[in-house]
C-alpha cells in the first residue's frame, strides 16, 4: 500500500480490529465456530475498505495519511462505545483455533498456522505485482497522471490495492482475535497503526519481503 501504491494510511490497525471484532462476536455472541468466523470477518474487513476506501483513496499527497489518521480515530472511539462490543473492556472467552479436534492454543502450534498463512500471502502478493494489474499498481507510485497516461484508472487502481491490503490486515485480525483469546480497542489504536507502518518503513516499503523483516526488528526490540 504504501511502498508500491504510494499511499501512507495509518488505518491498517482499524482493520485488524474489524476482522478481530467480527469473528470475536460471532464466536462468543452467536455460537460460531472460529474458522466459521473466517469468512465473515473477511467479508466486513472488505466492505469496510471499500467504504473508507472510495472516501479516502481520492484525496493526494499528505492528505491520504491525515485522512487515514482520522478513521484510526474515530473507529478507536467507536469500538469502545458499543456495548455489543464490549465497550473499552472489549470481548473475552474467544475460542481457541482447533483443526480435527487438535487444539492450536498453544503457541508453537499457533506458530505454525501462522507462518503458513503468511507464506500464502506473500506468493499472493508477489504474483499480483508481477501481473498487469500489479505493473499498474506499481505506476501509482509515481503519480496518478503518470499511470492514467498509460490509459490505467487511477481510482479504481488505488482502491484495489485499499481493499487488498485491508483483507491481508482483516485476516491477521482473525488470527490476533483466536491467539490472544480476548480483545480490546486499545490493540487497534493509532499506535498500533503507526507501528504497522513502522515496521513497513524500517523493513523496505517497496518490497514484499521487507514486511517480515520490518515487523521482526520491531517486535523482537519490543520485546528486548
Amino acid at each position: 500500500l504504501t511502498g508500491v501504491g504510494g499511499m501512507t494510511s495509518f488505518a491498517q490497525a482499524v482493520f485488524v480490529g474489524f476482522g478481530a471484532y467480527t469473528t470475536a462476536v460471532l464466536t462468543t455472541h452467536f455460537g460460531w465456530s472460529a474458522w466459521g468466523g473466517l469468512f465473515p470477518a473477511l467479508l466486513v474487513t472488505a466492505m469496510s475498505a471499500l467504504i473508507i476506501g472510495a472516501v479516502t483513496v481520492r484525496l493526494s499527497g499528505h492528505f491520504v495519511a491525515l485522512g487515514t489518521l482520522a478513521w484510526a480515530i474515530s473507529v478507536y472511539y467507536l469500538l469502545g462505545s458499543l456495548p455489543l462490543l464490549g465497550q473499552h473492556t472489549g470481548i473475552s472467552s474467544i475460542p481457541a483455533l482447533s483443526i480435527g479436534g487438535y487444539s492450536l492454543s498453544d503457541p508453537r502450534r499457533f506458530y505454525i498456522l501462522v507462518w503458513l498463512l503468511v507464506a500464502l500471502c506473500t506468493l499472493l502478493t508477489l504474483n499480483l505485482l508481477d501481473s498487469r494489474v500489479g505493473r499498474a499498481v506499481r505506476a501509482l507510485r509515481s503519480g496518478g497522471h503518470v499511470a492514467e497516461s498509460f490509459g490505467v484508472n487511477s481510482t479504481r487502481a488505488k482502491l484495489g490495492l485499499f481493499v487488498y491490503a485491508a483483507l491481508l490486515a482483516g485476516l491477521a485480525g482473525w488470527l490476533l482475535a483466536h491467539f490472544e483469546r480476548s480483545i480490546s480497542p486499545s490493540m487497534f489504536g493509532i499506535n498500533s497503526g503507526v507501528e504497522y507502518l513502522l515496521m513497513a518503513v524500517l523493513g523496505g516499503a517497496g518490497h514484499v519481503f521487507g514486511a517480515l523483516v520490518g515487523a521482526t526488528i520491531v517486535v523482537v526490540l519490543r520485546e528486548q
